[in-house]
């Protein structure tokens, strides 16, 4: 088993971007969900309130960073980022935390490509390495574990082989071509190539390049695996889910691909290193 793909997500519920290699840190890979767009009372807003966010590309040039949509609807912006911006209040689930403000302009700029009216306002933020965010205790002797802005771990994983298994599914349901449903609905940072499905579910801590994760949970999947990774346009068979839920209902938290991990050193891993099992569930 190999690493076939590595990604990361700088905005939080914008596009990917694909590397050869990447540096992980205990908090994630290094530029992932470094950024993400919070209401006016600081909540953060993802593909599940606007579709549409999954169009927006992220390139970033030094301390330059261009925000573009990919079917080019929209004029692109190009701001500096700062780490001397106000900090505002933000908040993920239950997790309350500074984050600092990166003005005006791409405010406003959001605020135009969600077209939110006046009454309704957007902020973009940036992750403040003053202000650490903390991944929740399962016990309370756990040593801290900072995390970015993901939604509940540091680095989700997927595999080829449970990918295969739910697109022949869908297609004994269908017999449709265009429900095949690709990898990226699912956002992942680590693709492996597997022959068994679902072997993932089993494995308790593993080995890829200089990195050992630890396997936290298998990972609840929610709405946006609904929505096209390339146009915003929701699935108006709510597929994956439904069939999803025909054979990965795994608990009362919902139906589940991927698993979700947490990184226990720092180190750089690359496409098509070897992933060794090193304990088992």
């Amino acid at each position: 088993m190999i690493v076939s793909k590595l990604y990361v997500y700088p905005l939080k519920s914008g596009q990917e971007i694909e590397l050869r290699q990447v540096q992980v840190q205990t908090k994630g890979f290094l530029g992932d969900r470094e950024m993400m767009l919070v209401s006016g009372n600081g909540k953060f807003i993802t593909q599940r309130q606007f579709p549409q966010l999954a169009k927006i590309q992220v390139t970033i040039v030094g301390q330059n960073i261009t925000l573009q949509v990919l079917d080019h609807s929209f004029p692109s912006i190009t701001f500096m980022a700062t780490l001397d911006g106000a900090l505002i209040e933000v908040e993920i689930w239950r997790d309350r935390f500074l984050a600092i403000d990166q003005g005006n302009d791409v405010a406003q700029w959001f605020q135009q490509f969600l077209n939110l009216s006046d009454d309704k306002t957007c902020r973009l933020v940036r992750q403040s390495s003053a202000y650490t965010r903390l991944l929740d205790k399962k016990y309370p002797s756990d040593a801290d574990q900072p995390l970015s802005l993901a939604d509940n771990y540091p680095v989700m994983l997927t595999a080829t082989a449970s990918l295969l298994e739910l697109n022949q599914r869908i297609g004994e349901i269908y017999q449709q071509p265009s429900q095949v449903i690709p990898m990226n609905r699912f956002r992942p940072n680590i693709v492996i190539e597997t022959i068994e499905p679902f072997i993932e579910d089993g494995w308790r801590l593993i080995q890829i390049g200089e990195i050992q994760f630890q396997m936290a949970k298998p990972c609840s999947r929610c709405i946006i695996t609904t929505i096209d990774q390339g146009n915003g346009v929701k699935n108006s068979l709510k597929e994956p889910l439904n069939t999803l839920g025909t054979f990965r209902q795994l608990s009362e938290q919902g139906v589940m691909f991927g698993v979700n991990m947490i990184p226990q050193n720092e180190g750089l891993i690359q496409v098509g290193d070897r992933l060794e099992i090193l304990e088992t569930r």
